[in-house]
């Protein structure tokens, strides 16, 4: 736990990163000006596997996620979408020596929501506005600062001069905001490693469980007409009314219930958020059709394709009670994320590390934290044996307007990332 890192090699690589953090700040803006919405990952991910191979020198491989290979796999969520020209990036720093350490991943997400509405906004969110010491745009908190620290820790290590005793993997992934898909591609196709570190802007704390999460679409038919004759008709938004409010009666009944062993410190760890709504063409016809989508969370242990059962049922028995709904039942499907949660021992070595780094660097006590979303942390640990946890940066208005992140956190955590390498893969000498 540290004991392996001398003190001087430690002390000259963070100042390195101090002598590289301008630099840093460059390359944060250059990829937060890549609006890398799902689908538009391809300009900015060929700008970071250029980086990768002319600045860091390291073997670099480009992955498109294939559903045909990845379907069968229990963590995969389905999509509905292509991934031609939408690649997972991995950069290899292979060690040409005998290893003396442990190997490491180190992965984030290149991928970021949507920032609309943009009227909302105070800053061009494709713009990485800094001020003062802060730096505002969409994805900043999340995470391509954490991809900043990632990457400016290891071309640190290297720039000092350093040969490390285990490979590092440099992993930039799509589809971490709505499948996961990118990352499980990158691991099914063997890229894996002794541990994993993904710089998920949860505070500089070590992320010890978190939630898993299912994507469901209801579509409601109505009997679309004129106003006129509306009292004849059945509005599809109205009748969609109830489905929504059941949804939410549900996600008070998941969050009476007995919570598990990692959440029972919040009042509310359970979200369903009716995220999308599409009906209606005219302010003067009755909407024939009305489709929306949610969000529904649910705990470490628990299975997804038994919480989407649940759901279904919930949302059918709901619609018994109604004369319309009974006769035209809602279409209820599921897509996208198809997530389990996770929950990891605190005693594992990959913790002893990380808190051995965060007090080296900080000098402050480390924390573990919890998290009511989900992350690509699960793969690691529920399928491939691999303990990985999140430890990132401050920031706020993470998928809100002016979306943000503290600048002096980026560089510490950079520190952090750092000593944890060091003393996780170990260093050859001479």
């Amino acid at each position: 736990m540290g004991e392996k890192v001398n003190e001087q090699i430690l002390t000259q690589v963070l100042a390195k990163i101090d002598a590289l953090w301008e630099e840093e700040l460059s390359f944060l803006q250059a990829i937060g000006c890549y609006p890398s919405t799902l689908g538009n990952e391809k300009a900015v991910q060929n700008y970071v596997a250029k980086y990768f191979q002319e600045e860091l020198g390291l073997e670099v491989d480009k992955i498109f996620p294939d559903p045909k290979e990845i379907a069968g796999h229990p963590g995969y969520s389905p999509a509905e979408w292509s991934y031609e020209g939408r690649p997972v990036v991995v950069g290899q720093w292979k060690t040409d020596k005998p290893k003396i350490g442990k190997s490491l991943i180190l992965q984030g997400h290149i991928d970021v929501v949507s920032p609309e509405p943009l009227c909302f906004w105070n800053y061009d969110p494709w713009d990485a506005t800094i001020v003062g010491n802060k730096i505002y745009g969409r994805g900043m908190q999340d995470m391509k600062s954490g991809i900043a620290a990632m990457v400016f820790a290891v071309k640190a290590i290297k720039e000092s001069g350093l040969e490390l005793g285990a490979d590092i993997l440099l992993e930039t992934v799509i589809e971490e905001e709505c499948t996961g898909n990118g990352a499980l591609a990158a691991l099914e196709r063997g890229y894996v490693a002794d541990g994993a570190l993904i710089p998920e802007p949860f505070g500089m704390s070590g992320l010890i469980a978190q939630v898993g999460v299912i994507w469901v679409r209801v579509r409601v038919i109505g009997a679309g007409s004129h106003v006129e004759r509306a009292d004849r008709a059945v509005n599809a938004i109205e009748k969609a009314y109830i489905l929504v409010n059941a949804l939410k009666d549900y996600e008070k009944h998941i969050n009476a219930k007995p919570k598990h062993k990692d959440f029972e410190h919040l009042e509310h760890p359970l979200n369903v958020n009716i995220g999308l709504i599409r009906a209606g063409d005219w302010p003067s016809t009755v909407a024939s059709e009305c489709v929306f989508e949610a969000r529904v969370g649910l705990y470490p242990g628990q299975d997804p394709y038994q919480i989407k059962e649940e759901v279904k049922e919930w949302l059918l028995q709901a619609a018994q009670a109604d004369k319309w709904l009974r006769q035209s039942p809602p279409e209820i499907t599921f897509y996208g994320f198809h997530a389990e949660g996770a929950a990891l021992d605190r005693g594992l070595e990959i913790f002893k590390e990380l808190e051995w780094a965060h007090k080296t660097t900080t000098g402050e006590e480390f924390e573990f934290g919890v998290t009511t979303a989900t992350s690509d942390m699960r793969f690691y640990n529920l399928y491939y044996n691999i303990p990985a946890t999140c430890y990132g940066p401050l920031g706020g208005n993470m998928h809100g307007a002016d979306e943000w992140v503290d600048l002096e956190s980026v560089k510490a955590v950079t520190k952090t990332y750092a000593a944890f390498i060091l003393s996780w893969c170990g260093v050859h000498r001479g």
